[in-house]
Order: structure tokens, then C-alpha cells, then sequence
């Protein structure tokens, strides 16, 4: 249970690291409102990701709760977005990807890494 709930939260951490980063970048401001709207997409795109694989069972997991979780946020995301009536261009989605991508999936690999390591070591 609590490796599901740091899971989430590392997930929640990238994906609004993603939005703050964006909205300073083409200063749209940083307010909490500003950010909210802009993450909501992404955070509801993130939730059906993780539900779709069934993170709780292995939250750790590059594969498949890692690759539900990007995928959910980057393209469910985009479309919830799109619904919203938030707009999106194709270099926005290639860099959503790319940044979520590196984010989601990659603070599970380092945890692979450091418990290969540390279990290497006893």
C-alpha cells in the first residue's frame, strides 16, 4: 500500500512539474487556478492510465504501470484536453510525451536501480 501511494504521488509530482515548467516557459502565470486547469487533463489522463493496468498490484513497475501511467497522461491527456477545448499542436503532444515519458518512467528506473544495487550489496 504505500509504495502504491508513493507511486501516485511521484506520478502526480511529474506531471505537475510538467504543467508549472509549460506555464512559466510561455507565461500563462503560475497561479493555482492556471496550474489546476492546465494539469486537470493530464492528472484525469494519469488516473484512467494507472486504473487501466491496475497500478495498486505493482505501482513500482516500468511495465505495465509505468508505461499505463505515461500513456495516460500524455495521450488520454491530449484528448481529454482536446474535449475541453484546450489547445494542443503537434510539437506540444512530442514534447508532453517526451517530458512525461522521461519523468513517469524514469523515477521507477532509478528505483530499480537503486534496489538492484542495494540488494546487490547485502
Amino acid at each position: 500500500m504505500r509504495s502504491a501511494v508513493i507511486g501516485v504521488v511521484l506520478d502526480v509530482c511529474a506531471v505537475l512539474a510538467f504543467v508549472a515548467i509549460g506555464r512559466h516557459t510561455h507565461h500563462d502565470g503560475d497561479t493555482l487556478a492556471g496550474v489546476a486547469y492546465t494539469a486537470g487533463p493530464f492528472l484525469a489522463g494519469l488516473a484512467i492510465g494507472l486504473l487501466a493496468v491496475r497500478a495498486w498490484r505493482r505501482p513500482l513497475a516500468l511495465v505495465p504501470t509505468g508505461l499505463g501511467a505515461w500513456l495516460g497522461a500524455a495521450a488520454v491527456g491530449m484528448v481529454i484536453r482536446v474535449l475541453a477545448g484546450q489547445g494542443t499542436a503537434a510539437a506540444f503532444i512530442v514534447v508532453a510525451l517526451a517530458f512525461l515519458g522521461l519523468f513517469i518512467l524514469g523515477w521507477r528506473i532509478v528505483v530499480r536501480i537503486v534496489g538492484t544495487r542495494l540488494n546487490a550489496a547485502h
